[in-house]
Order: C-alpha cells, then structure tokens, then sequence
C-alpha cells in the first residue's frame, strides 16, 4: 500500500492521492463487506474488471485502487522453517498452529513493510498416496485425517486473530483475518508432476467417486470446513476427463455449496492456458475456456462474461485485518555419550549438517563422502572409510534432496542415489566404533539393507529440517532431546514402484490389473498389507511407554425413526451380516461420541513424549473398505516413571464410518475394532441399531 499505509481504505491514503473517501461507498467501514464489495465491483468496468481476475490485479487508479499481487507463498514460513512432512511427524497439533501464527506475524510485518502480499496460496495438503511423487516434500503425509487435521491447525494459525476467531462469528463473511486468506491447494486428486514423460499439465487422474470422498477430498473438506479456509486452488490436471478448474460438480457444488467456503476459488497458475493448450479439452478456445471455469466456479485467473466476473470480484474483496504493522537405536547405541567417544567421523553426502556436531565435541573429522548427493562415483569412499577407522563413533549423513524430489520432478525408484549404498556399507563394517545414519529425505527411501546391518546401529530419519538441523540433530544424537515423533509416511519396499504405476490412483486391490500380491490392499497403511521398510506412524524414543485401557464402551446402540433407512453393504461369503448392515451418515443426527481415556506410563528413566495413534477398524467382512483408519491422536508428554491420563472423546460417524463404492458415507452396524497404538491395545465396540 505505500511505506505508510497499511489498508486500502486509510483516510490519510486518499487524501494524498487527493480522492474524496466519503464520495467510495467500498470504504465505509459502518457497512457490510458484502454490500462494500458490491459497491466496489459495481463501479468497474469491464476492462477495469478483468484486469483484477489474474495473480497480478491491476488496480483501479480513478478509485483509489491499487496494484495487489495475490501470488505469495507460506508453505513452511516466509523464513527458513522446517518442511511440513517433517513437522507433521511431530503429531503434535498445537506447535502446527503455533508456526502458522508465527508465519502470519512475519507475513503481516512484512506486508506492512512492502515487501509482501496478505493472500498465500499455502497449506499443500494433498495425500502422499506414493513416494515417487516429488512433491511430497510439500505435504503433510498419507493419512487423510491427519492432512486434514494440519491443514485446519496451520490455516487458523495464520487466518485467525487471537480472540476473534472465526468460529465465535455468525455470518463468517464478516470475520477479521490476520491474513486475508490462506490456501488449501491443490484440489483435487494431484500427486503427479512429471514421471516417465507424463505430466500434471495433461494428465487424467481416473479415480472412484469412492477414492474422491474417502481420501482425496478429505483433507479440502476438512480444511474448509474446519479450518474456515479463506481460498481454495484448482489443480492442473483432469479428474475423470473433466479440467478441475472447470469441473462445475467439484468447485460451485462441492466447494461452495456442500461444504460453504467463505472465500474464493483460484486456479493453478495458468490452468486454464493448461486447459486449452494441454488437456485440449472439448477444443475450445480462449475465451470459452475462461467463461466455462467462471461458471464452473472458479474466481481468480482471468475472465469473460461479465455475470460470471461480478460475482468472482465479490469473492476476491474481502477486507482485511489491519491492526498490525525417531530413530532406529540398536542396543542402545543412541544416545551418544560424549565421555566415551572423543573422537568423532561425520560423513555426508551434502553440506547441510557441517557443523553438527561442533557444539558438542572439539574433535570431529568431517568427510565428503560422495562428492554430490548422486553419489556417481566411489572415489571419496576410501577416504570415508579411513575416517571411520580411526574414530569412537562414526555418523553417516545420506539420503536425497530437492535435485531428486521436488515440484515437476518425480522419482523412477525408491534407492539412495548412485554411490550411497556402497559408502554406507564399506564405512559400516571399517567402522571402529558405533555408526549412526542419518536419512534425509521427504519421501520413503529403501535402506532395508542398512536397517538388516548389525553394523548400523542406529537410524535417525531427520526430513529436511530448518535452519537449526546441525544442532536440532546434534541435539537428539548426543541425547540433549528425546524424539518424540512418528513417520507420517508408509516405507515401502524397492520392489513396490515394480507393482504399480505412478499414474495408477487405485487405493485397493484390482485383480484385473494384478496389483500388489491381486488380493492385498495396495496404496497407503489403509490399504497396504505387505512388507514395508518402516510402516505408518512408526518410532522410537530412549524411553519406554506403556499403555492401560480405561473406562472404554463396549456398547453402543442407535435408535433409528422411521426417516431413517437401513442401506445394505456387500460382505464376503460366510461372514456374518446384520439385518441392517448400515445408515447412510447424511440420515444420522451424528451427535453421538464414544469416550475412552488411556493411561500412559513412562517406564524408563528417560522423561519423553509420546504420541497416541487411535485406529478404527470396521466390522469383518465388509468388502471394499480399509484395514484399518486413524481416527485420533494426541502427542503426551510424561516424566520417567510417571503416568498421564490422555482422554478421548470420538464422533460415532467421525469414528466408526466408511465410504461405500458408490461414495456415500455411511455408519456399518457390528463389531468395531479400536487399536492404541501398534496393538498396545485392541477393543471392540459392538454398534447396533433398533
């Protein structure tokens, strides 16, 4: 707005641009947004009105209307913050509000300052569904739940100001924002960028109605409609031949209507030139493309049909808030004691972790390794080897980074780049002392072979961490921090990308294709039932947890009225089926909640945290549904020998329901299976109706 002006409207703005403010119903703040929004769209011209549709709006000069760039990105900070696949394996709901608020101040000082804009085009929340895609590195893992729930924390910390949240506002259109809108992109079914030479501007994502409520759209429905997201961005590719950006079903009905987004609806940047020139969809040109997308729904990019162009401008003016200017440890090798190695090796593939382990010991031997994380040729291991020889301990920094996965670049293999094996295996058994390896990565990699090495006695998964990674990862090694996370990702097996196609969005076994082992579930924890690397939400800590069931139903019984119907669902020959198998969720009041508290006792000596995983599992039998789904969590700290007791207090639909093949969400009766944990605990929950 100017070095001094921090909101459009400001008095003291137009009398220096000499414009009468009182004559600009738009900047009556004793109006409503709608009718202020209204005003202001109604006094364009439709030149003036198309100009403000793409990333970079033009501005009204006559009215005192200044250029806005919508394009600022907040993924993981303005800053150096860590990436969220990283910070989502904290499971830890309140730090990914915490970092969302303080991404907000940082975008609001800088916006006060000039230097940056107040709509950001983040959270990336789509599922994780295999670890070729690139992009994971954006995302907060495979669990839909869980990306939902990180989207709906990290969006309020950066929308909501602090007392005046959204959810204490009637008409959410009037709400304030601490920035006027985050985004949950991309929507819906992306998680392919550019693999053996098919790329996201021309590819048809192929998904069940089934995949698209269950899992795809999850994370965007809770976004909204938990998260009160002020954006939501159109992707690139088809879902079923149909532009996503011009998909009227997916975006004015779903979005908007089912699910009520107060906000706007963005396309990927050039989507709808993505359309014409890419997809070629029903070889229309320019200008019917950009109509189609406005009347799909779709509010920010560009625009013909001035109908269609006034209602996605009262979209886009909203105004705005201005008030403010684990590891793997065998034997107990981890952690490292620094009275027993004085002497340490530390040999990387990358430049990242150069200062490690300095705020901790003075005697420290840093080796290349590998001259570059391709690692195409061994002629820095024989110096490796000879570091390690010669040292107490031995740490070995490996993995991939953002030359191997990112946006636009996917995997062809799941393996440590080149070299990296050999290093790793040649330096392991060299070595004098312990060896520790640190993975960096986002997606899974492979290292069957160095978990099965009795000489790798330690294995920390460390993302790609922030600024702080040296001390953050000195920090766990040398035992100043006891981890307390989980892998947000499944670790597949090498063979696994053998099986399956990148390009392949079938989340359960299809006999016709001969998909993983034809009879197992083959994408994600919920489907997948054959070997991994490291499952779902695996750790460890330097301490020792214990769990104790207490007070959990073992019953739960629903009345139905005679609006409500019981709908059938196909189960497996010889398996038992009640008489009504299931409700349709949409026909339940759905106020029920089933409550359980768990014990958590610390056995070692260790003070730690510990993250609860809660599953659900639904009745046997039933075709077509997951093995299991993660239906809570909540991250414990609790003092060695002590024990907290963490309450629960689970939704029955939220909980206990599944999605039918034909996508209606629905309640079985049965035996439900509740799992804490890696089956600390197993509980059944028997749900019937009357």
């Amino acid at each position: 707005m100017g070095d001094n002006f921090t909101y459009v409207c400001d008095p003291a703005r137009y009398a220096q641009l000499g414009l009468d403010i009182k004559s600009l119903p738009f900047c009556d703040k004793k109006l409503s947004y709608e009718v202020r929004a209204r005003d202001l769209v109604r006094q364009l011209t439709l030149h003036e009105k198309v100009r403000q549709l793409g990333n970079r709006a033009y501005g009204v000069p006559r009215l005192g209307v200044p250029e806005y760039q919508w394009w600022s990105e907040a993924l993981h900070g303005l800053s150096r913050y860590p990436t969220p696949t990283l910070t989502t394996a904290s499971f830890n709901e309140s730090l990914w509000n915490r970092i969302g608020k303080a991404v907000s101040t940082e975008a609001r000082a800088s916006y006060n300052l000039g230097h940056a804009g107040l709509t950001f085009w983040s959270p990336t929340i789509n599922v994780a569904r295999d670890p070729r895609w690139g992009r994971i590195v954006e995302t907060p893992g495979e669990d839909p739940f869980v990306v939902g729930t990180y989207a709906t924390n990290y969006v309020r910390g950066l929308q909501d100001v602090e007392g005046t949240e959204s959810n204490k506002y009637k008409d959410l259109n009037s709400r304030p924002l601490k920035v006027s809108a985050a985004c949950c992109k991309h929507f819906t079914a992306y998680d392919v960028d550019n693999w053996k030479g098919i790329e996201r501007y021309s590819f048809d994502a192929r998904v069940t109605e089934q995949g698209l409520v269950e899992t795809f759209n999850r994370p965007f429905q809770m976004c909204v409609q938990n998260g009160d997201v002020s954006s939501v961005m159109c992707s690139y590719n088809r879902v079923n031949d149909i532009p996503v950006c011009a998909d009227h079903k997916l975006l004015k009905e779903t979005v908007r209507q089912d699910w009520d987004l107060h906000g706007y609806i963005v396309s990927d940047c050039d989507s709808v030139e993505v359309m014409i020139k890419d997809h070629q969809w029903l070889n229309v040109d320019n200008e019917t493309a950009v109509s189609y997308t406005l009347q799909a729904g779709m509010d920010l990019d560009c625009g013909v049909g001035e109908g269609d162009v006034d209602q996605s401008l009262q979209y886009l003016y909203v105004p705005q808030y201005n008030s403010l200017g684990k590891n793997d440890n065998d034997n107990g090798v981890l952690p490292l004691a620094t009275e027993k190695n004085e002497t340490l090796a530390v040999l990387h593939v990358d430049t990242v972790l150069h200062l490690m382990a300095s705020p901790v010991m003075e005697n420290v031997n840093y080796t290349a390794g590998c001259s570059s994380v391709i690692c195409s040729d061994g002629n820095l291991i024989g110096e490796a080897v000879d570091a390690a020889k010669t040292a107490d301990a031995t740490i070995i920094v490996a993995g991939i980074d953002l030359s191997i996965e990112a946006e636009s670049l996917d995997r062809l293999d799941i393996l440590l780049p080149g070299k990296q094996t050999d290093l790793i295996n040649q330096v392991a058994d060299a070595a004098n002392g312990p060896v520790v390896l640190v993975i960096m990565s986002a997606g899974g990699v492979d290292i069957s072979f160095a978990k099965s090495n009795p000489k790798v006695h330690a294995i920390l998964w460390a993302g790609y961490p922030g600024a702080e990674d040296g001390q953050a990862i000195a920090d766990v090694v040398f035992g100043k921090y006891n981890p307390g996370g989980r892998l947000p990702l499944t670790w597949y097996q090498v063979d696994y990308v053998d099986k399956i196609s990148l390009t392949s969005l079938q989340l359960r076994p299809d006999d016709s294709k001969g998909y993983p082992g034809s009879t197992k579930p083959n994408r994600t924890y919920k489907f997948f039932d054959g070997p991994t690397v490291f499952p779902y939400g695996y750790d460890l800590s330097y301490t020792k947890f214990n769990y104790t069931l207490k007070a959990a139903p073992s019953k739960l019984s629903t009345k139905l009225s005679k609006f409500q119907h019981c709908r059938d669902l196909p189960y497996k020959n010889g398996t038992f089926k009640t008489s009504c198998p299931a409700v349709l969720i949409d026909d339940l009041r759905c106020n029920k909640k089933f409550k359980f508290d768990i014990e958590v006792k610390n056995a070692g000596n260790r003070d730690g945290d510990e993250v609860v995983l809660v599953y659900s599992q639904p009745p046997l039998g039933i075709l077509g549904t997951h093995i299991k789904q993660l239906i809570k969590f909540q991250r414990v700290s609790v003092a060695a020998g002590k024990s907290k007791l963490v309450h629960f207090a689970i939704n029955i639909c939220q909980g206990l329901g599944i999605v039918d093949s034909n996508g209606n969400a629905v309640l079985p009766s049965g035996s439900h299976t509740i799992i804490v944990g890696n089956h600390q605990i197993v509980h059944s929950i028997q749900l019937t109706y009357r």
